[in-house]
C-alpha cells in the first residue's frame, strides 16, 4: 500500500464528525491561512475575532448566497489543538449540507486533509510527541472501560515522562562513557566502575519491567478471543445467549443446529472480547456440518481462552472426553451446563472449572468471575500503571534493553569506550524513537495514516 506523504505547512480542512445524520456536523480547518478562509466563507469579520470565541453567521458561496447558519468557532495559534490558526464551522448536521460547505472551504483554498493530518500537525508543533499522538487514535478505537484509561494515561504524557526519565539517566552515564572516549589520557572518573554499573542494571530492569507490560497492554487494547466449544446440544448457544443478554443464536433441542461460527462482540470484566459460538464437534457425514465443525478446530486453535461446555444431565460421550483429551488446560474453562437438570460425576477433574445453567441464568456470575481470574493470574494492572499497548513501542524498548544489556556486558569485559559509548547512543536512539524524535517521514505517514479521517 503507498503511504501519502503529508506536507508541512499546509492548510487543511475536513469534516471532524462520523458520516450520517446529526444535530450539528462540524467542518475543522488548520492551517497558516485557515483565518483568511474564514474570512472568505463566513458573514463576520473572522480576523479580527478573539480566540476561542464562538460566532452565528452563515457560511456563504461565491456569489454571497447563504449555504447555511453555523456557528463559527476560533482558536488562534500557538492555542488550537494542531497548535496552528484554527477554525471550526458548526453547521446543521447531514451529509448534504455538510458536504456543501466542506465543498466551499476547499474552493476558498484549504486543502483536503489526509486521514490523522490534524494530529500531525499537532505533533510537528510540538502539541503532543509521537507516543500521545498514537494515544489519540486508541482512545478514539477504545472498546471498554480499561482501553479507555489506559489510553488517556498516555494521552496525558504518562508513557512518555516514564520514558524520558530513562533517557534522562542513560545521558548521564552517556556523557561519562564519551569522556572517557574524548580524553582517554586525563583519567576523568566522574562515578566509580561499581556506581555505573549499578546504575545501568536498576535502568535496565525497570525497562524490563515496563516491557512487561505489553501482554497486558494487548488484552486491553486489542481484547481477546473466547471460544465455546463442544458436543451437539450441550448448550453453547444457550450460553452465548445468556452472556450476550439477547436472543444471537437459535436454540432448539435438535442436535448440530449451529453450521458455522456465530461471532459477537461482547465486554465482561471491564475487557473486550469476540464471543465465537462453534458448531457442535461430533463424527458427521453431513458435508455442511463437517465444514462447520472444521472450522470449529480452527476456531479453538486461535482462540485466546475457551470455555469447554458438558453437559452435567448425562453421562460423557467419546466426543466429550476427545475434547477433554484435546484441549489445552491452561486457556481452558471447563463449564458444566444444565445443572438445573442433574449433577456433573466426580471423577473429572480439572482446575478451572464452573457449574451453572444457561437457560436459567444459574452461575453466570461465577463464570465471569472465573474467566477474570485466568485473564488476570498476577491481578489486573491498578489505573495509575504505565502500560505498553503499541507493538512499536514494545519494539523500540525492546531493542533499547538489549543495547543496554550490551553496555553493561562491554563495560564489565573492559571493552574499548568508543564501542561501549556506540552501544549507549543506540539503546537512547531507540528511546528516543518512542517519542518521535528521530523517525523517518515514512514511519509517521504510517502511523498517522491509521486515523480516521478529521483527527
Amino acid at each position: 500500500m503507498q503511504i501519502q506523504q503529508y506536507k508541512k505547512g499546509s492548510t487543511i480542512a475536513a469534516i471532524a464528525t462520523p458520516s450520517g445524520e446529526g444535530a450539528i456536523s462540524v467542518i475543522r480547518i488548520s492551517g497558516p491561512e485557515a483565518i483568511e478562509i474564514g474570512e472568505k466563507i463566513f458573514s463576520g469579520p473572522v480576523a479580527a475575532y478573539k480566540t476561542h470565541t464562538a460566532h452565528y453567521g452563515e457560511v456563504r458561496d461565491r456569489q454571497g448566497q447563504a449555504l447555511d447558519h453555523i456557528l463559527l468557532l476560533v482558536f488562534r495559534a500557538p492555542r488550537s489543538y494542531t497548535g496552528e490558526e484554527t477554525v471550526e464551522l458548526h453547521c446543521h448536521g447531514g451529509a448534504l449540507v455538510t458536504k456543501r460547505v466542506l465543498e466551499r472551504v476547499l474552493e476558498a483554498g484549504a486543502q483536503a486533509a489526509l486521514p490523522g493530518e490534524f494530529t500531525f500537525q499537532a505533533f510537528l508543533n510540538g502539541k503532543l510527541d509521537l507516543a500521545q499522538a498514537e494515544a489519540v487514535q486508541q482512545l478514539i478505537a477504545s472498546k471498554s472501560e480499561e482501553a479507555r484509561n489506559a489510553s488517556s494515561r498516555q494521552l496525558e504524557g504518562a508513557l512518555s515522562k516514564r520514558v524520558r526519565g530513562f533517557q534522562e539517566e542513560l545521558t548521564k552515564i552517556a556523557a561519562i562513557l564519551e569522556a572517557w572516549v574524548d580524553f582517554p589520557e586525563e583519567g576523568l572518573e566522574f562515578a566509580t566502575m561499581e556506581e555505573i554499573l549499578g546504575e545501568l542494571e536498576e535502568i535496565c530492569q525497570r525497562m524490563r519491567r515496563l516491557q512487561e507490560t505489553f501482554e497486558d497492554g494487548k488484552k486491553i487494547h486489542q481484547g481477546l478471543s473466547l471460544c465455546l466449544l463442544g458436543s451437539p446440544n450441550v448448550g453453547k448457544s444457550s450460553l452465548m445467549n445468556a452472556l450476550l443478554g439477547k436472543e444471537r443464536a437459535i436454540v432448539t433441542e435438535i442436535a448440530g443446529t449451529t453450521r458455522d461460527l456465530i461471532e459477537e462482540d461482547l465486554r465482561l470484566s471491564g475487557l473486550s472480547f469476540k464471543l465465537i459460538d462453534t458448531a457442535g464437534i461430533r463424527e458427521t457425514a453431513e458435508r455442511i456440518e463437517q465444514e462447520g465443525i472444521r472450522r470449529s478446530r480452527i476456531a479453538m486453535e486461535q482462540a485466546d481462552l475457551i470455555l469447554l461446555l458438558l453437559d452435567a444431565s448425562r453421562p460423557l460421550n467419546e466426543g466429550d472426553r476427545e475434547l477433554l483429551d484435546l484441549l489445552p488446560k491452561e486457556k481452558t474453562l471447563l463449564v458444566w451446563n444444565k445443572i438445573d437438570l442433574g449433577e456433573p460425576p466426580e471423577d473429572i477433574v480439572w482446575k478451572q472449572c464452573v457449574r451453572l445453567s444457561a437457560k436459567e441464568g444459574i452461575g453466570l456470575e461465577q463464570l465471569k468471575s472465573e474467566l477474570h481470574r485466568m485473564i488476570w493470574k498476577h491481578g489486573p494492572p491498578s489505573k495509575e500503571e504505565v502500560i505498553l499497548s503499541s507493538l512499536r513501542h514494545f519494539q523500540a524498548l525492546t531493542e533499547a534493553i538489549v543495547f543496554c544489556e550490551t553496555v553493561i556486558q562491554g563495560l564489565r569485559n573492559n571493552l574499548s569506550p568508543e564501542f561501549i559509548a556506540f552501544d549507549m547512543r543506540s539503546c537512547l536512539h531507540h528511546l528516543a524513537s518512542i517519542l518521535g524524535t528521530n523517525v523517518s517521514e515514512d514511519i509517521l505517514s504510517s502511523i498517522f495514516s491509521q486515523f480516521c479521517l478529521g483527527k
